[in-house]
């Protein structure tokens, strides 16, 4: 894609990052500066290589880059992730709820709209050949916190939540960064931060798939 980008009109690239480039940082909230950066999965890995990449290619070519490292992102449309799987798990068995890991993994949440809005009020303020924001949320939710509030919203009650206790240290899955919290005064200094706190952003997430799935099964 840069090697067709560089032959054409085109001179600006936004790319959407993640903060799984910063592994397991002993600095949280983490800041754009932080170092060395570390991830723990292929996922992380690839989005750092490319984060390079686009660096190289902007100051080797003139092309201008905004670089967003992403919290987790939350709405409609979603067909995987934390809320898709545990509506889907209560779906078939609405007295039970497993949950990978300890339930302690904590991690930010941002409402896609909220995103969209950092998006634009980016593209319109930023003239730097690279720039690198983090886009997240100025608080954070655990795992058995969001079980409970998708249960809630649900209408369910009693719903007896389980840990797998995962792997080492209590992670869902191998690769999988316990908890992150993202700094976003950055951000904030170009006049953006979100409407919807970690959990509003899973409240509103958890109704919109939830219409979404009813409506796919009525067609």
């Amino acid at each position: 894609m840069l090697e067709n980008i560089r032959r054409s009109t085109v001179n600006r690239l936004i790319f959407t990052s993640s903060s799984t480039v910063y592994g397991e940082p002993n600095i949280i909230p983490t800041s754009e500066d932080y170092g060395p950066l570390l991830p723990i999965s292929p996922y992380g890995a690839s989005k750092l290589a490319c984060e390079a990449l686009i660096s190289s290619y902007c100051h080797t070519y003139g092309i201008e880059a905004i670089i967003f490292r992403l919290a987790n992102i939350v709405g409609k449309r979603s067909n995987h992730g934390v809320i898709w799987d545990f509506i889907t798990k209560l779906q078939r068995n609405p007295q039970q709820l497993d949950v990978l890991g300890d339930g302690n993994q904590t991690k930010s949440y941002l409402h896609v709209s909220d995103c969209i809005d950092c998006f634009f009020c980016c593209m319109s303020k930023n003239n730097n050949i690279v720039e690198v924001f983090n886009v997240g949320n100025e608080d954070s939710i655990n795992i058995i916190k969001i079980a409970e509030t998708i249960s809630h919203t649900m209408g369910l009650t009693d719903v007896e939540i389980r840990t797998t206790k995962g792997t080492k240290n209590g992670r869902g899955w191998i690769g999988d960064v316990k908890q992150m919290q993202l700094s976003i005064e950055k951000l904030k200094k170009f006049g953006w931060t979100p409407k919807l706190n970690s959990n509003k952003a899973i409240q509103i997430s958890t109704k919109d798939i939830l219409s979404e799935k009813e409506v796919k099964n009525i067609v």
